[in-house]
């Protein structure tokens, strides 16, 4: 039985749920109604048992664990069922024994539960300051604030006033998607903050997430709620106080290989009322976003063949496209799109073909059976062009290519998509035959400007190979190509086509050979930054080589397809650097260099009031002047950076927020 947000309300205000589960609601005396009674009355005393002392006598909170009468109707039985047999990685315990119909009895009691008076979720009247009432649930709140799911199923976000009323509060400009537009230039018209106040940017709240060592998502805000997701796991939060709404969460999936098992997911999309992630274990899951109760759920892929999933979706029409993660396991890579109604699957491109398809021939050798080219990271869309752009990953395994002669397509490449049906129309690929693990993963910008004084749609990224592209993105046809880093050996240059020239003797060995840039690259997944304003793009570069050493192996379920390792150079520590690029030459019109290890994933954002955000190697959160590169302001977070910052106007102040260790800060301008 799902909970939706009707059946929610009257759980919660009525106890309905409880006349349901004795079956007879006028006939309290009947056959029916005894046997539930019994039943609850038998989980009654195994929750009295097993949960109480944690939890409390009416399950409203105890000494070592929170209220779960605001948790027990957003899930289903079979999900209370799964929390209870595998636990939570937050500290509950499993309880595999509880099993048959002593578990039936207790998630039926579980059912019956009613939050205490002045418990956080209960039934609320509140009078707005232009006179008229709202009714509903108070989801949570405070001296200063209360979210509340109204009787008419919508959200309201109220602050009390100096009379002793309430105000309902939302945002003006939303960030609605991974990089905020679909363009995936992560940039803003907002411009409360310029590069002449942003000195005075203050933290205006912290929400931890407890389940998380680091957190790599983007944070999205529609509506006034924010989004963020770790794995498994999505909140719900007021994005002006940061107070939890609702939070989403189910167990890891045990044994599952690749990033996801270290906990990596990278966020959520929102349309309509549903906002969509994907789960460690390759599904694709959708949300009411009000409530957080499971509205359909879709197995995109059998994960025990090393399919993970950790990329935030993407929207695009009456579709959520989704990628999937196991390149390194040797997973073989596609994008698919799923009905936002339903869940069913519209069209799947896979990256690489099956033997005697088209682009095989580019597959000489073994290796075609387990080629890798996941599809991790998020995709943009051109809505004028109709085109779905999406990068691709690394063949595998990573750093041998003995048993993949070729060119290995559709790896390390961008592939352009017909969004209605998976069709390809055009690709490019950034690195033939790669052995170095550069994947295509840094994030492409879709660019409209001037070309040789011609109005051109362009698409641009610093690739982590350490070649900076432009190409055209109505056909792929490839317009400008140069290094980006001071450190990059493997390859000589590019050809007119834009092929890269193999340096000889850069090849991975087994004694260790050193070659720049080093294996995270001289950018990688993190967010670029296309500010139109200034025509800069701006990039969180590595001037870094490495040691490539190979180990040779063989495709195994369960375990990683590398076919190597890496370290960074011993002798020089290489450094990280901010830089503001030039479309038109590929060059550096300023840099910014950071003090730090070289190694952090802080990503960049760009505003219409001149300012660059980003997350610095020296684990502080810092801003720059986008014109002319000067530092201008940073907040010590003592934690290394490794997602990507964002911005949004709420009650009409600007605030820009950033994931960093386990915390979401939110910064804004002093009152």
């Amino acid at each position: 039985m799902q909970i939706g947000c009707g059946t929610l309300k009257a759980a919660l205000l009525s106890g309905f749920l409880t006349l349901l589960l004795a079956g007879d609601v006028q006939g309290q005396n009947s056959p029916t109604a005894k046997m539930a009674s019994e039943s609850q009355t038998a989980g009654g005393q195994v929750f009295a048992t097993r949960c109480a002392s944690c939890h409390g006598t009416t399950a409203n909170g105890g000494e070592f664990a929170p209220s779960i009468v605001d948790r027990v109707p957003l899930r289903t039985d079979d999900e209370l069922a799964r929390l209870l047999h595998d636990g939570l990685p937050s500290g509950m315990p499993a309880f595999p024994d509880i099993i048959g119909q002593e578990r039936t009895s207790l998630i039926g009691f579980l059912r019956t539960l009613q939050p205490s008076h002045g418990a956080a979720m209960a039934s609320a009247s509140v009078r707005l300051q232009d006179g008229k009432m709202l009714q509903g649930i108070a989801l949570n709140r405070s001296a200063s604030d209360m979210q509340l799911l109204g009787n008419d199923h919508k959200l309201y976000l109220l602050r009390k006033t100096s009379s002793g009323q309430y105000r309902t509060v939302t945002s003006q400009s939303d960030w609605p998607s991974y990089n905020g537009q679909t363009v995936g230039s992560r940039y803003s018209e907002l411009k409360q903050i310029t590069n002449t106040n942003a000195s005075q940017l203050q933290a205006k709240w912290i929400f931890t997430l407890r389940n998380t060592r680091e957190v790599q998502s983007t944070p999205i805000v529609v509506d006034g709620v924010m989004y963020v997701t770790s794995a498994n796991e999505c909140y719900a939060l007021d994005a002006g106080s940061g107070r939890q709404i609702w939070h989403y969460q189910r167990s890891r999936t045990p044994g599952i290989t690749g990033v996801a098992a270290g906990g990596a997911n990278r966020g959520a999309a929102v349309a309509g009322d549903k906002v969509f992630m994907v789960t460690d274990n390759a599904h694709l899951i959708a949300l009411n976003r009000f409530t957080g109760a499971l509205v359909w759920e879709t197995e995109m892929v059998d994960w025990h063949n090393n399919y993970n999933a950790t990329g935030a979706p993407l929207v695009v029409g009456k579709m959520v496209i989704s990628g999937i993660a196991g390149g390194d396991e040797g997973a073989r890579g596609f994008v698919a799109a799923y009905d936002q109604t339903s869940g069913k699957e519209a069209w799947r491109f896979w990256t690489v073909p099956k033997r005697g398809e088209p682009g095989s021939e580019t597959w000489q050798g073994t290796g075609i059976d387990h080629p890798s080219g996941a599809t991790w990271m998020t995709g943009t869309y051109d809505k004028d062009l109709n085109t779905l752009y999406w990068p691709v990953g690394n063949p595998g395994p990573d750093l041998i290519g003995d048993d993949r002669a070729g060119d290995n397509l559709y790896t390390d490449s961008i592939v352009a998509l017909d969004p209605e049906t998976g069709k390809l129309k055009w690709y490019f690929q950034f690195t033939p035959h790669d052995v170095h693990d550069f994947d295509a993963m840094a994030p492409p910008s879709l660019i409209d400007a001037l070309w040789e004084g011609k109005p051109r749609k362009l698409m641009v990224q610093a690739n982590r190979n350490g070649f900076f592209y432009v190409l055209d993105r109505t056909n792929g046809k490839f317009l400008l190509g140069r290094p980006y880093t001071s450190k990059l050996t493997w390859a000589t240059g590019l050809t007119p086509e834009g092929r890269p020239i193999i340096a000889p003797g850069h090849e991975p060995t087994h004694e260790g050979a050193l070659i720049c840039p080093w294996l995270n690259g001289a950018s990688n997944w993190y967010s670029a930054s296309y500010n139109p304003l200034t025509a800069l793009y701006y990039v969180q570069t590595n001037d870094k080589c490495g040691i490539y050493t190979r180990t040779d192996m063989q495709y195994q379920q369960g375990r990683g397809f590398m076919g190597g390792s890496f370290s960074s150079d011993p002798a020089d520590p290489g450094r990280r650097v901010l830089r503001a690029f030039d479309i038109h030459t590929g060059k550096a019109v300023w840099e910014l260099p950071q003090t730090g290890s070289g190694d952090t994933f802080g990503g960049v954002l760009s505003t219409a009031g001149n300012v660059v955000l980003y997350g610095a190697d020296d684990d502080s959160f810092s801003a720059a002047d986008a014109r002319t590169g000067k530092s201008l302001w940073r907040f010590q977070t003592s934690q290394p950076p490794h997602a990507s910052p964002m911005t949004y106007l709420f009650d009409n102040k600007q605030y820009v927020a950033v994931a960093t260790g386990s915390d979401i800060i939110a910064f804004g301008l002093p009152n």
